[in-house]
C-alpha cells in the first residue's frame, strides 16, 4: 500500500489526482502548516530530511520530490500516463513534465514570497509579473494547438503542470484573457479522479 505524505495547500495534491486516475491503492497521511509561517510541520522531517511535502512510502522505498514520484507511479502503472508513442509528443511529454518545477513555479514562488514583505514588496511583484507572463502566454500558445500539453491524451505532464497553472490562476495573473489554459485548467477539475483526490486531500486552496 502506498502511503502519501501529504500537506494541505500543496503540491503534494498533484499525487493523490495521479494516484486516483491511475487506480492505485494508496492512504494518506495528513500534515497542516504552521498557522504563523505557513511552512510544513518538522514532523514531516522524520518521513524525508527535507522535511517537504509530497513524499511516498512504497514498498519501504521512501520517494521524494513531486516529478520523482510522478515518473515512479508512472513506472509502476507499467507506464499509464506517461509518454505517448509518437516521438514528438513524447518529446513534449518530457519537456512539460520538467518545466512545471523548473522553469514555471520559480517565479510564482517568488512572487508570492515578495508578496509578503511589507511596503517593499508591492513594488517587487511588479516586477516579477512580466516574467510570470512570458510563462503564461507561453502555456497559452501551446494550448491553443492541442488539447493536453503532450497531446492528443491526458499524460503525467498534465498532471505536472496543474499546480502552476493553479498557482497562476490564484495569484499570477492567469484570467480569461488566455481562454485555451482557462479552458484546459476547468476540463482537469470536471475529471472525476481530480475531485475524488481532492475529497480525500482535505483543504486546497487553488481548486
Amino acid at each position: 500500500m502506498i502511503i502519501v505524505h501529504h500537506l494541505e495547500n500543496s503540491r503534494s495534491q498533484r499525487i493523490l489526482w495521479m494516484l486516483e486516475e491511475l487506480g492505485l491503492p494508496y492512504e494518506i497521511k495528513r500534515y497542516e502548516r504552521d498557522k504563523a509561517t505557513m511552512l510544513a510541520p518538522p514532523e514531516l522531517k522524520k518521513v524525508h530530511p527535507l522535511g517537504k511535502s509530497p513524499v511516498i512510502e512504497d514498498d519501504g522505498q521512501v520517494v521524494a520530490e513531486t516529478g520523482a514520484i510522478v515518473e515512479y507511479l508512472v513506472d509502476k502503472a507499467d507506464g499509464k500516463l506517461g509518454a505517448p508513442a509518437n516521438r514528438a509528443d513524447a518529446l513534449r511529454y518530457r519537456f512539460w513534465l520538467h518545466y512545471a518545477e523548473g522553469s514555471m513555479m520559480p517565479p510564482l514562488l517568488l512572487k508570492l514570497v515578495l508578496a509578503r514583505i511589507p511596503i517593499l514588496g508591492k513594488a517587487a511583484t511588479k516586477k516579477i509579473q512580466p516574467m510570470i507572463d512570458v510563462h503564461l502566454d507561453y502555456v497559452e500558445s501551446e494550448l491553443s494547438q492541442r488539447p493536453w500539453f503532450a497531446g492528443v491524451e491526458m499524460t503525467a505532464a498534465d498532471i505536472m503542470m496543474s499546480f502552476p497553472v493553479e498557482a497562476a490562476r490564484s495569484r499570477g495573473g492567469l484570467n480569461e484573457s488566455r481562454p485555451a489554459t482557462i479552458a484546459w485548467l476547468a476540463k482537469v477539475h470536471a475529471r472525476p479522479a481530480y475531485q475524488a483526490g481532492l475529497k480525500k486531500g482535505g483543504p486546497y486552496a487553488y481548486a
